[in-house]
């Protein structure tokens, strides 16, 4: 019998409102927990309170994403092994058995020259937590690709022990989400649900709303063998209101739980 895949919510996809509203809009729409994104908001970097915001709305903190992102670079240090460090502690903290980890960016040249062993070394200290590297995408400027990462926006060219697929990423980077599956083997553990257009930017669309195989990636997850979880990660900031901000997120959760079903029922 295929394992149930717990479908999350990504505490972006609730952006601009704060951590907090994830936490409300995933009790309201019946998410199996929440990925919490460690970012500027104070409250995604305080354990306390996150554990405050799981017990009132009975919502689990299945998983932490580190502050990788541009805006995020000082957030708990400059340093960014501390900042890695401290959202294995968070996730620890909070019972999340993943974090999500991006590649380093190209002028990170000690961190990305050290990152390897560097995260060998914090993986023995937190055993039971897993660390997925997150699959990103070359960035057009000025009418030309270059790749912020190093050794490159695709962690399966290195190898590690877990990967995070994120469908939008592929859009971007104009790869084929399933063909980046397999190359991640048994080493997929998470997915970031959202869609693309292929456009060559960072879409994070409502799943079906793109032209991203989501449906048969999902579809495909039970006869991998994954045994993780799937996280919305999807784009509300333009929208008009909070109830369209419900809706969207709403009608991806039921996406997500149709394709994860049908696969279910098939195995």
């Amino acid at each position: 019998m295929a394992a149930h895949v717990p479908v999350i919510l990504s505490s972006s996809s609730v952006f601009p409102e704060p951590t907090s509203a994830a936490f409300e809009m995933a009790a309201t729409v019946g998410y199996d927990g929440v990925e919490v994104m460690v970012w500027t908001d104070a409250v995604s970097q305080d354990a306390g309170a996150l554990q405050g915001l799981s017990k009132h709305y009975d919502v689990p903190v299945l998983s932490v994403h580190a502050p990788c992102l541009l805006v995020t670079q000082r957030v708990w240090s400059p340093d960014p092994w501390v900042r890695l460090s401290r959202a294995a502690e968070l996730a620890e903290t909070l019972g999340a058995p993943t974090v999500v980890v991006h590649p380093p960016f190209s002028w990170q040249r000690d961190y990305a020259r050290n990152f390897v062993p560097g995260l060998a070394k914090i993986q023995a200290r937190h055993p039971d937590t897993t660390f997925a590297i997150e699959n990103m995408f070359p960035v057009r400027m000025a009418g030309r690709n270059f790749v912020p990462y190093t050794p490159g926006w695709d962690p399966t060219e290195v190898g590690f022990d877990a990967y995070t697929l994120d469908l939008s990423h592929c859009a971007a980077a104009r790869i084929d989400s399933l063909e980046l599956a397999d190359r991640m083997g048994s080493g997929l553990k998470h997915v970031h649900l959202g869609d693309g257009t292929g456009e060559g930017r960072d879409e994070h669309l409502v799943p079906g709303r793109g032209n991203q195989p989501c449906a048969e990636l999902l579809g495909s997850l039970a006869g991998r063998g994954f045994r993780g979880s799937v996280a919305l990660e999807v784009s509300t900031r333009k929208v008009t209101s909070r109830e369209v901000r419900e809706h969207d997120l709403r009608e991806s959760l039921e996406f997500a739980r149709r394709h994860l079903a049908a696969a279910t029922t098939l195995a």
